[in-house]
């Protein structure tokens, strides 16, 4: 297929230099010092220039991009750096996910870091076999999503989504929270959001598999590593998703700036999926249909309201607080 894109080129190339004839007498002159021409060859000098292009950027970038006597070994060690999935950086990221047994792949080291920090972390994943890479600190800042990677980065490759099963299932039997995100898109809200539902001891979150925010590198960060901690399940039908919420036990509140009671007056205990709307339209009619309750925070100042992120943390708070005896009495079984 490149090559056929590459043959159209040459043609239009052809016609802008003077007509079709202009086109033949230089594709003559080609054979001639070319040689016999394939069925499938770039016809005229675009082609060439567009298929020059093409094998520049599989290399790595176009020839005059790179650097003088640059060695093959050293553009195949920029090749086998180039990323292959998500990476967490920075050491007290790393380590984390190390702590928490977390599935990756390789970890990247800057050349020459001989800090007792880094020291640790290399041996801690030497320990556990992890592939370890030095590689530059520049080959790391054009890998870095924010410029914080202080010499370190653990690939993790995909997100490893669980099953909505999986997230029932971590509730138990008892008293249990699962935040789910009608379609917020923002990423530092969902990381946000992630980050307050793990920290009350949610037993999941559930996103909607399109037109939502999802697991990236960004996400680590600003859910300051709680997406390691929590099982994330991401559903094509929240409607469906809610139903098995609901088999399992749970009561469904949604949260919405238009419900009549607010949270303090709303039985929020016990097992609850709480169902947060995306930032621009709240939450749809469909998964409306699907909750028990809508309620929404008090409200005395002249803002307008908060944003989905701080919403839900107060709401997962005030979960806990309703909870705090049926969680209490759990914690000490």
């Amino acid at each position: 297929m490149a090559d056929s894109r590459h043959g159209k080129g040459g043609r239009a190339e052809g016609k802008r230099g003077g007509g079709e004839a202009r086109g033949r007498r230089g594709s003559q002159e080609r054979d001639r010092c070319d040689g016999p021409r394939g069925p499938k060859a770039p016809h005229g000098n675009g082609g060439r220039a567009a298929a020059h292009k093409g094998r520049a950027r599989r290399d790595g970038g176009s020839a005059g991009s790179q650097r003088p006597g640059t060695r093959p070994a050293e553009r195949a060690a920029r090749r086998d750096a180039e990323p292959r999935g998500l990476y967490i950086e920075g050491r007290r990221a790393v380590a984390e996910a190390l702590r928490a047994g977390f599935k990756h792949n390789r970890a990247l080291i800057a050349e020459g870091q001989r800090d007792a920090g880094t020291a640790g972390l290399v041996a801690a994943l030497e320990g556990i076999g992890t592939p370890i890479e030095y590689v530059s600190r520049d080959r790391l800042a054009e890998l870095s999503s924010h410029g914080a990677h202080q010499g370190v980065m653990l690939e993790v490759g995909s997100f490893p989504y669980a099953d909505i099963s999986e997230v029932i299932a971590s509730a138990g039997t008892g008293p249990a929270l699962v935040v789910v995100l009608d379609h917020v898109t923002d990423a530092g809200n969902f990381g946000a959001i992630v980050r307050s539902a793990e920290v009350v001891g949610a037993a999941g979150v559930v996103i909607a598999s399109k037109r939502a925010a999802e697991v990236t590198v960004a996400t680590y960060k600003t859910s300051a590593g709680a997406v390691m901690h929590l099982p994330i399940a991401r559903v094509p039908n929240l409607a469906r998703a809610l139903d098995q919420l609901k088999e399992a036990g749970f009561w469904v509140a949604g949260a919405s700036e238009h419900a009549e009671g607010v949270c303090w007056d709303a039985d929020l205990s016990g097992r609850v999926a709480l169902v947060m709307g995306s930032e621009g339209e709240g939450i749809s009619r469909l998964v409306q249909e699907k909750c028990d309750l809508l309620t929404k925070l008090p409200q005395r100042g002249a803002t307008e309201s908060l944003n989905v992120a701080q919403a839900a943390t107060a709401l997962c708070f005030e979960w806990a607080r309703q909870s705090r005896s049926q969680l209490d009495a759990r914690a000490g079984e």
